[in-house]
Formats: C-alpha cells, sequence, structure tokens
C-alpha cells in the first residue's frame, strides 16, 4: 500500500494539474494504475473542470477519482485559501474493494427504506467497510442523505463534506470518475482491506460542567436542573476566571452528550451546536439542535485556542488508540470558517494533522459543512474539521 499527495498552486488550472500529477507520477509508475485517487480543486477553475477532471482520471489510470470544488483546497501539510490550487492524492491499495456511487436530490425522493439505498448505490452492506462523501450544499439535502446512507449501512464510518466556491453565484461541483456534476453528491464505498478512522474535531473547550436538561421543547432548553436555563448559563460565567469568561462571552456554544450511560464527560463526547437566542422572560435558550428531556448539556467555548486543542488533544487520542499502525493517508474537511480566519496563521490543520500523526500524504478543502461522527451517529458540522484516516482494516 503507497500512497502520494500533491498539492500545486497555479493561475492555470492545467498547468497545476500538470505539476500534481508529476509529483504523483512514481507512485502510479510504479503500481501501474491508482486504485483510489482524490481531486479537489479551486472554483477559479471551473469552466476548464471537465477538462481537468478527465485527464486526471485517465494519467492515473484510477480506478475510482472522488472529489470536488472549493474555494481553498489542503496538499500535503499545506493550506492554499483563496487562490488557485489543485491537490491530489493517489493511493495503491492492494485487496481494496471499492464501489462509487453518484447520488442526487431526486435520490431522496425514492429511498425510504435501507434496502432502497442499497439498492441506488449498488452497493451491499457486506461489501462496505467505510464512506467518503462529498456533496453540493445548494442543491441537495445532505443531512437526509447521510441520514439515509447511515441507516442503510449501520456501524460504518461515514465522514467527507459539503463543496464550496463562490458564494455569491452558490455554485459548487464534485467528482466522480471523469465526469463533473454541479449538484448532488458523490461518494466512495471502501472495503476489503481497508478501512477509515474518524477524527471530528469541533474546535470546542468545556467550561463550567455537564447538567441535566429537564424541561425542552422543539429548539428550546426551557430549564436545567429545574432552573431557567439562562440563569444557569449565566452562573456558569460569573463562576469562570475572568480571561476565561472573556474568550466565552465572545464565542459561546451548547454542547449535547450523545451517550448518557458515561460516567463522565469529555472532548469527542458532545455534539457541539450554536447559542442562537435567549427569552429573558422565560429564562430559555435557542439552539441549533432539538434537545431531549434528560439529556446532558455542557456550555462550550470556540477560539483558536480551544479549536487547536481540541484537535491536538483527538489526534493525540487516535494515535494512542492506533500504536505503532501509521494511517496510509488522510483525506482532510476542515470548515471555511477556520483556516487563517480562526487561527491567524495559513496550515493549521494539515500542519498538525502531519506533525502528530506522521502522515504527509494530505489532501482535502476548506468546507460549507462537514460530515463526521460523534458518539457513533453522523452529523453535518460546521467549524470542525473532519478528518478520514484510510487504514489498514483491523488496525
Amino acid at each position: 500500500m503507497r500512497a502520494q499527495a500533491a498539492l500545486a498552486c497555479h493561475a492555470d488550472g492545467r498547468r497545476a494539474l500538470d505539476e500534481a500529477l508529476r509529483q504523483t507520477s512514481a507512485l502510479v509508475a510504479e503500481a501501474g494504475a491508482a486504485d483510489l485517487v482524490f481531486l479537489f480543486a479551486s472554483h477559479a477553475y471551473a469552466e476548464d473542470f471537465p477538462a481537468l477532471v478527465r485527464r486526471a482520471y485517465e494519467a492515473t489510470r484510477a480506478r475510482v477519482l472522488v472529489g470536488c470544488s472549493g474555494q481553498g483546497v489542503i496538499g500535503t501539510a499545506r493550506e492554499v485559501e483563496g487562490e488557485p490550487a489543485l491537490a491530489l492524492l493517489a493511493l495503491s491499495l492492494p485487496g481494496a474493494t471499492l464501489r462509487a456511487a453518484r447520488f442526487t436530490q431526486e435520490t431522496l425522493e425514492v429511498c425510504r427504506q435501507p434496502a432502497d439505498w442499497q439498492r441506488e448505490a449498488f452497493v451491499e452492506p457486506s461489501e462496505v467497510n467505510a464512506w467518503l462523501v462529498f456533496g453540493d450544499p445548494f442543491r441537495m439535502d445532505v443531512e437526509a442523505l447521510v441520514g439515509g446512507l447511515a441507516a442503510a449501512y449501520p456501524g460504518r464510518p461515514l465522514v467527507g463534506g459539503l463543496a464550496s466556491g463562490d458564494q455569491r453565484a452558490q455554485r459548487t461541483h464534485v467528482f466522480l470518475d471523469d465526469g463533473v456534476y454541479d449538484e448532488g453528491a458523490v461518494a466512495v464505498a471502501l472495503g476489503g482491506a481497508y478501512t477509515v478512522r474518524c477524527v471530528v474535531s469541533q474546535g470546542a473547550e468545556p467550561i463550567g460542567e455537564p447538567w441535566t436538561i429537564t424541561g425542552a421543547r422543539g429548539h428550546l432548553v426551557e430549564t436545567i436542573s429545574q432552573r431557567p436555563a439562562l440563569e444557569v448559563l449565566v452562573s456558569t460565567l460569573e463562576a469562570l476566571p475572568p480571561e476565561v469568561r472573556e474568550r466565552a462571552q465572545r464565542n459561546l456554544l451548547v454542547g449535547l452528550a450523545m451517550d448518557e450511560r458515561r460516567a463522565e464527560f469529555g472532548r469527542g463526547d458532545f455534539l457541539i451546536r450554536n447559542l442562537i437566542g435567549l427569552n429573558r422572560t422565560s429564562g430559555a435558550l435557542a439552539i441549533s439542535a432539538h434537545p431531549r428531556i434528560g439529556q446532558t448539556l455542557q456550555f462550550q467555548i470556540r477560539d483558536a485556542r480551544a479549536a487547536d486543542e481540541d484537535l491536538r488533544v483527538l489526534l493525540a487520542r487516535s494515535k494512542e488508540m492506533s500504536g505503532e499502525q501509521r494511517p496510509v493517508a488522510a483525506v482532510l474537511c476542515s470548515c471555511n470558517g477556520r483556516g487563517v480566519g480562526l487561527f491567524g496563521e495559513p496550515d493549521h490543520d494539515a500542519r498538525t494533522l502531519a506533525e502528530l500523526l506522521g502522515v504527509q500524504a494530505i489532501a482535502g478543502f476548506f468546507c460549507n459543512g462537514e460530515i463526521g461522527p460523534v458518539g457513533g451517529r453522523v452529523f453535518l458540522h460546521g467549524y470542525t474539521a473532519s478528518i478520514a484516516l484510510i487504514v489498514p482494516a483491523g488496525a
């Protein structure tokens, strides 16, 4: 098994692809063909996408090529935002089973049961160890897609992201083999000798203590531990050290525990969602989720310091779990709200991933939304780094 990644920056997309193909040519020459290729390309190349994708597919002789457009792309340990660039990741995976699929909004209308999804994807559960999915955020209900695939292939990791591009035009593209599509989603089911280990860093730091929700309705948390939710929030903030309180007032979030059976809660145990409003009269808090009575809640903060620490802790945990087995490669789907805008410097997520896990074969893009599991369930996230580590099955 081998993997090579490339990042090429050039105003001309064809010249950028030439450079990326040159950087990955040794793998293709040695293996005779790439089994799986990921291609992420700046939306600045949109007019040339059909030619670029076709040429990448033919030059690498890929069994499956998958990818999408991005307003920024990631390759090796570098991140390029807002400039024309292209990232290519070529993998030789002996013993891998690869099944590619394309979904549209019409797919959602005909797929009602797990068997419908399996039939539409032409993939049996026994052929799947993990899914990698890339979708258009403007013409596809990706949450419904993710929910359908998760139900049809229970227990399989599902990771990826939503394509990005020119926000004003609300137009993105996804790639599958030699085809380019401006709507829908593309996916590859990885099976056989390989699977995916996921790291989903939501960039949040818990504050205060965990609480139990005692009153909830729709998007509202009405009471926490039999007290008005707003009262609990205020008391939590007042108990913080001044420096932490100042950080929290600018970047406050809510974490909902995904497994109530845990004796203790830490990073990775919460689904992080925005605090979107409050009612001073009733004391209710509105959040971007549907909380449940009995669910554990803990307030969180998100800023550069919290996001850096969260990513490092989760990567260290992943490394400890995998022992000496390094990932073959990594696909990094990072929110377009991260990068330089959050960290104040380029390359943060890619560089941290390379340094802590010792993997250089990295490719990815800056997303309009990130897909990944929390607590064994798959969600669509924001401000998240969702990482697919490609590893031997059983590692």
